[in-house]
């Protein structure tokens, strides 16, 4: 039975800020809030939990999970990021984005694009995830809350519980955090291209 934590958006409170980071340690599986739609996720390089999410929005094995980072300093950890990219991410980070880069080696495997050694990575704004990244001391390996056959995720934390509850140790309440899911951006060639339209504006991206 998956635990409920009504957490504010705002000022999230610290006690369950860690309690959520030590269920992440643990290697379980959550759903928390995020700038953009709610998002399923688990602590990076945790085999058997990102099996789990794998199963659970029955992914193949190409599909590129999104490390949600506090920073750009963190994010360059993963990715390989040259000078271009970088002004880039800094004009659009925090925000809801995630941008698809090479992966450096401190990407696992198995978490990498098969093929492309890409990664998706972003830097929300959210005040409840960036809680939760700097209570666990480093990324959060996570992906949309799209459930199989549907096209947007899922958005009302009393439904997810309800769905979800036997499927993850955790749901976190943070209230209304929007419809949509990401803005998707490739930036491993020349010149971004979009992979899929969210709720991030596009237009200074793609120039």
């Amino acid at each position: 039975m998956a635990q409920f934590f009504q957490i504010h958006p705002d000022n999230p409170q610290a006690r369950l800020i860690n309690q959520a980071a030590e269920i992440v340690s643990s290697g379980g599986v959550i759903v928390f809030p995020t700038d953009s739609a709610y998002a399923i996720g688990c602590r990076l390089g945790e085999k058997m939990a990102v099996e789990r999410i794998r199963v659970l929005r029955q992914l193949d094995k190409d599909h590129n999970f999104t490390l949600m980072c506090r920073d750009l300093s963190e994010l360059a950890n993963y990715a390989k990021v040259d000078n271009q990219m970088f002004r880039l991410l800094k004009n659009h980070t925090p925000g809801p984005y995630t941008f698809i880069m090479p992966a450096t080696s401190e990407v696992p495997r198995r978490l990498a694009h098969a093929k492309r050694k890409t990664i998706g990575l972003r830097v929300p704004d959210n005040a409840i995830v960036q809680g939760l990244i700097s209570a666990l001391g480093e990324p959060l390996m996570s992906c949309s809350l799209i459930m199989p056959g549907d096209d947007q995720p899922l958005t009302d934390p009393y439904d997810i519980r309800d769905i979800l509850e036997h499927q993850v140790e955790l749901v976190i309440d943070g209230g209304f955090c929007g419809l949509e899911a990401t803005t998707v951006v490739d930036l491993t060639g020349d010149e971004p291209v979009l992979v899929r339209q969210g709720c991030g504006a596009i237009d200074e991206i793609l120039g």
